[in-house]
């Protein structure tokens, strides 16, 4: 091997990861005194910028917001299931904040555009549809359902995904199920 390839390469690592090792390291490596609190998780509101308690921060320092806090999301999902033609899919029923939702996500390498219809189902015969333009390529993508509130408890609820070839016959290439069972399961 090129020792000299290997140094070179050793000092690009060492360049480039020096900004991220300021911001980690927060106030004391990056940014002593500007009064931005520095470090990457205070940045990101993982941690308190000053390292004080909850409320707390240290005089002279002014506040400064995190990102707005995100609820949680709750998912159900089915196995992946991929059809001959070359086409992906997993299907999952998604709950956060009290609204329910389903999503499919997918990949289609078939060479030919296609159409799919997600249906989430939930109590009381609730039902929520939707279709959306499946394109070909190497990239994942993903169909979604408006988010409804919800009207029951999360297993209430189940999504299924249905891929066809858009032409008169619309004949289906994969159907995929949020409540599908997995690999050694029913």
């Amino acid at each position: 091997m090129n020792l000299r390839l290997i140094g070179i390469g050793a000092g690009v690592l060492i360049i480039l990861s020096l900004p991220l090792a300021g911001a980690i390291a927060g106030p004391d490596f990056a940014g002593q005194g500007d009064g931005k609190g520095g470090g990457l998780l205070s940045s990101l509101g993982l941690s308190h910028a000053s390292g004080a308690p909850d409320g707390a921060r240290p005089a002279g320092r002014p506040a400064r917001p995190g990102p707005a806090e995100q609820p949680r999301t709750d998912s159900r999902c089915g196995p992946e299931l991929s059809a001959p033609q070359g086409l992906e899919a997993q299907t999952c029923v998604l709950e956060s904040a009290g609204q329910t939702w389903g999503r499919s996500y997918y990949r289609n390498t078939s060479g030919r555009a296609l159409d799919a219809v997600l249906t989430v189902m939930g109590p009381a015969g609730r039902t929520v549809q939707i279709r959306c333009a499946v394109g070909t390529g190497d990239e994942p993508g993903l169909c979604e359902t408006p988010r409804a509130d919800s009207a029951g408890a999360p297993e209430d609820y189940s999504a299924v995904a249905e891929f066809a070839v858009p032409d008169e016959e619309g004949r289906l290439l994969l159907r995929s199920g949020s409540n599908s069972p997995g690999p050694g399961e029913g």
